[in-house]
């Protein structure tokens, strides 16, 4: 039977950045798929503006369908489990979806039991829920209230600077357990450190939060802070589902997929974004892995669809940029590999730069009136 013939089911689990790109580049050129993105919300939320929706200076959403082909289905819905023996997927609202084949974009999520009662007192900027949440709770302190992040990577960063940008009658500090911004080059650093100096962050690093409870903060020499709000950035997981699906995964939750994206449970379940490990060698989470390698998981579909060999990806990372408010930034340069270079450019024209890639996200590389994609093959 020829391709166009076989009406092909394909559900997509997730409308993140690794979701969309795979669900517009399934149907730019295959009009014959029958394409379902599952997804628990009707909007698309950019992730890489979260500390903004805290800081209150951004929504982080843009409709779903806006960003979706116009042939894809969308189905509003969280999933319960895969049952990939009988390809079925069943869904939180007690209805389940036949598939022939499934890309796996569950992406990942805040994982609070590293300190405890950060469950109960910690807030987090890992998904759309919890930001605006922390957005209510951070509109509603009064000048001189001590917040708390805890994490000096990336993700850490950048709600401390947005929040202390946006609001400087607050007193904003950082701890972490490394150096802050240990991933960046010493002169990107250098950058990051100096403006966060600033914006009178105070930062305390090599030191380990091990408790939060109601108005303080606990180290693990034993020392006492006060805090009015606690921000935990420092841990991110992928999401449980492929694991309580009983698929193959890491140690981590991510789903195993080969260097095709492949899972190595099932051969109609590809991997794509945050929630798969390729090769049991975990890539950055990013926005930027996640739209090329939701682009590569269709590819990778298409291929099997039509009796090919899917190619092997191939990272293509260029660097790792993070906002300091808004009025600076840090683009740091890498390597394919994401390995950091000297190389890096800070101030406005870094703020401007990242702005640019930001908004292009959605504008370009998501845009399915565009047409188009870019995957790492």
């Amino acid at each position: 039977m020829a391709a166009h013939e076989n009406h092909q089911r394909v559900v997509v689990v997730g409308g993140g950045y690794a979701g969309v790109a795979a669900t517009n580049r399934l149907l730019k050129d295959s009009p014959h798929l029958s394409v379902t993105v599952v997804n628990p919300r009707e909007v698309f939320v950019e992730r890489v503006r979260l500390h903004q929706l805290a800081a209150g200076n951004s929504t982080a959403t843009v409709p779903l369908r806006d960003v979706l082909h116009p042939d894809a289905r969308l189905e509003i819905a969280s999933v319960d489990t895969i049952e990939h023996a009988d390809r079925r997927v069943a869904l939180g609202n007690d209805t389940t979806l036949d598939y022939d084949y499934l890309i796996y974009a569950a992406g990942s999520r805040s994982r609070p039991d590293v300190i405890d009662g950060a469950d109960i007192h910690g807030w987090s900027v890992a998904e759309y829920e919890d930001a605006h949440r922390l957005r209510e709770h951070i509109h509603g302190l009064a000048a001189g209230s001590v917040v708390t992040v805890i994490g000096g990577g990336l993700t850490g960063i950048e709600t401390a600077t947005e929040i202390a940008d946006q609001r400087p009658e607050l007193d904003v500090m950082m701890i972490s357990s490394d150096s802050i911004a240990s991933t960046l080059s010493d002169g990107a650093r250098s950058k990051v450190l100096h403006v966060m100096d600033d914006l009178g962050i105070t930062t305390i690093s090599d030191a380990a939060v091990t408790e939060i409870a109601e108005g303080k903060i606990v180290l693990a020499g034993g020392q006492h802070l006060h805090t009015d709000c606690a921000i935990v950035t420092s841990s991110f997981v992928a999401s449980d589902l492929a694991q309580r699906s009983g698929l193959a995964t890491d140690a981590d939750g991510r789903l195993s997929v080969d260097a095709t994206l492949e899972s190595e449970s099932s051969p109609f379940i590809v991997g794509a974004g945050d929630a798969m490990t390729v090769d049991e060698a975990p890539l950055r989470m990013s926005c930027q892995a996640a739209v090329p390698l939701g682009t590569h998981a269709a590819e990778t579909v298409l291929a099997l669809i039509e009796g090919a060999h899917p190619k092997p990806l191939s990272p293509k990372f260029v660097g790792q940029c993070l906002s300091l408010g808004r009025r600076k930034a840090v683009f740091q340069r890498t390597n394919s590999s994401d390995d950091v270079r000297e190389w890096s450019i800070g101030g406005r024209a870094g703020a401007v730069l990242k702005e640019q890639i930001v908004s292009s996200t959605v504008k370009f590389a998501l845009n399915p009136k565009r047409g188009f994609t870019y995957s790492w093959s």
